[in-house]
């Protein structure tokens, strides 16, 4: 028998490439993945040195440490992106996070600077979602929806009302489910201090497919955690959904309920999801 896939990651945590002294404490904080980051928290003249600093850490790392890193490369279009491709080609680093993706040739141009390293799309702009599509064929191994980026380029206020999201999170959604990849990735919420407000959210995203959250604090890695694990009441019943069905295969009866192949299936993922 194969052996079993890992679990698709929940959540990714964001550390600035200008902090080194930071990446241990982000992967110690639980976080199924860590962002370091050469694009938004990197000021301009920094680029070279958070190059750096992430290549040397890198090189020294375990790879247990290693496979649990995602750099956040600049974009294509950036004065920058030739010299984060040509740093990360030495680098023994696991994933990318391509930012403002926007075609196929992008997700190419990176996989050809760098065959060994898994390519996660992020579309933050109404270019993005329209070419989504074929984005996620292109060998992107997850997309992750920039959700306040996309706000700022369709002039929409999601400050407290995230609806005008809808349109763009189910495409996103509905690529990776065609294009055989793990569910998307949620975005940020910028509200550090506000637990409600980021489970919120993270309910909002999964209501559209969503599977994980970028995280930029540590305190909102385990909320998350905790959130998209299933309940004790939801494990109870996935539990009775298989034993009425091992029984009477096809034709169970639970609580009112038919026991079809969809409901088998279901609880048969709430269960895979509590052993992960």
């Amino acid at each position: 028998m194969p052996a079993e896939l890992p679990p698709p990651a929940r959540t990714y945590l964001f550390v600035p490439g200008t902090r080194p002294e930071r990446f241990d404490k982000a992967l110690a904080s639980g976080a199924d993945r860590v962002v370091l980051d050469l694009e938004d928290a990197v000021a301009a003249d920094d680029k070279a040195s958070a190059r750096s600093a992430i290549a040397t850490w890198l090189q020294a790392a375990a790879p247990a440490d290693r496979s649990r890193i995602v750099v956040r490369i600049n974009d294509a279009g950036s004065p920058w992106f030739a010299a984060d491709l040509a740093a990360l080609g030495g680098a023994p680093a696991a994933s990318v996070l391509l930012p403002k993706a926007e075609s196929a040739a992008q997700i190419a141009e990176t996989q050809a600077a760098l065959p060994h390293v898994g390519i996660l799309a992020l579309i933050e702009s109404a270019c993005g979602v329209s070419e989504v599509d074929g984005i996620a064929a292109a060998g992107a191994q997850r997309l992750v929806f920039g959700t306040l980026d996309f706000a700022l380029d369709l002039d929409i206020d999601i400050s407290a009302d995230a609806s005008g999201l809808g349109y763009a999170a189910s495409r996103i959604a509905i690529a990776s489910r065609l294009a055989g990849l793990p569910a998307p990735v949620a975005g940020v919420t910028p509200q550090l201090d506000d637990e409600a407000r980021l489970l919120s959210d993270l309910a909002d995203a999964r209501r559209f497919g969503f599977g994980a959250k970028l995280c930029i604090h540590p305190r909102q890695v385990q909320p998350i955690h905790a959130a998209l694990r299933p309940s004790a009441e939801a494990l109870e019943w996935a539990r009775r959904v298989l034993v009425a069905d091992a029984a009477s295969p096809g034709a169970a009866r639970l609580d009112g309920r038919m026991v079809d192949r969809p409901v088998v299936l279901q609880a048969q993922r709430t269960l895979a999801l509590a052993r992960n």
